[in-house]
């Protein structure tokens, strides 16, 4: 059990909506990161602070639709079936959990059970040991970013990651961490921890996806414009933001990193209205390989950070 705390409020900027003539510049993050907000929320209600305590789960058939709709916020339009990922993440139930509120108002007017709502979820799916069935899920997630990478970098890391992937006596697992944009960072400590505990678990009993050699992310990222880097003799680069922040930690110890762009495929993008501070924003994903031995460093991170 896990308890944290989230604050009812303007979603990206972190500022009183009533602060700004148009409140429409928030409404492109919550399309690619779905929020706790109610979209008849008043403005008193977005600025009344809500103590939320949450409790992770087992995952189970009765979480189907509040996961493939956070898995959907990850792939978007992408053709990998996410009603055939979510099946396999329930049926894997030794790993992973999902998140739900603990105590769930009497007066909720939801139409469904409020008490079976999906915050959010965290997996590991070993895409290495699902090879020998062609699961199809499995085959899309993995020619996506193949595709993805082939588009972005040179061929010889496309190679590289080729062989990674295909690579029996090293698997790779595919780790899945989604939750509503404004439930807080530090949710994900306990998580990761619970998750690793899994992980090591299912290794010592041969257990599907106990034992990758690699941890693979598909990262929510975004790069602001208006703040670029530059490293002396290169020319500068957009800063590089994760909507789930405390993925940077496994950016850093990534081996292999590569982003590509979603903004063809986020509705508010197309109209414009992906921004903050009327500064247009460019939503991405950011693929990233983790080697199994530079875990410990990441979960050093995250609890150097993230505990309360």
């Amino acid at each position: 059990i896990m308890a944290s705390s989230a604050k009812r409020r303007a979603v990206g900027k972190g500022e009183n909506p009533a602060d700004s003539e148009d409140n429409s510049s928030d409404e492109g993050l919550e399309n690619d990161g779905d929020s706790l907000e109610n979209d008849s929320g008043s403005e008193e209600e977005i600025n009344e602070e809500v103590i939320v305590d949450f409790e992770a789960h087992t995952i189970t058939h009765n979480d189907y639709n509040g996961v493939k709709k956070l898995m959907q916020q990850l792939f978007l339009k992408a053709r990998v079936n996410t009603s055939e990922l979510t099946d396999l993440l329930i049926q894997q139930n030794h790993i992973g959990s999902v998140i739900r509120q603990a105590e769930v108002p009497e007066d909720s007017d939801d139409d469904e059970d409020p008490a079976d709502e999906v915050f959010g979820f965290i997996s590991m799916l070993n895409l290495t040991e699902r090879k020998v069935g062609g699961v199809q899920c499995v085959e899309e997630v993995k020619d996506l970013i193949l595709g993805q990478c082939e588009k972005s970098c040179p061929h010889s890391v496309t190679d590289d990651l080729e062989k990674v992937l295909n690579d029996t006596t090293k698997p790779v697992g595919l780790l899945l961490s989604e939750r509503f944009i404004n439930v807080p960072p530090q949710i994900a400590l306990p998580l990761h921890k619970q998750l690793q505990e899994e992980l090591a678990e299912s290794q010592s009993s041969n257990k599907p996806s106990g034992k990758c050699h690699y941890c693979l992310m598909i990262s929510k990222t975004y790069k602001d414009p208006s703040k670029t880097v530059a490293a002396r003799g290169a020319p500068p680069k957009d800063e590089l933001t994760f909507v789930n922040a405390e993925e940077e930690f496994f950016y850093e110890q990534a081996t292999m990193k590569f982003h590509y762009s979603v903004q063809e495929e986020t509705d508010s993008v197309l109209s414009g209205r992906w921004s903050f501070d009327d500064v247009p924003m460019k939503p991405q994903r950011t693929v990233m390989l983790i080697p199994a031995d530079r875990m410990s460093a990441v979960m050093d991170k995250l609890k150097e950070y993230l505990t309360v």
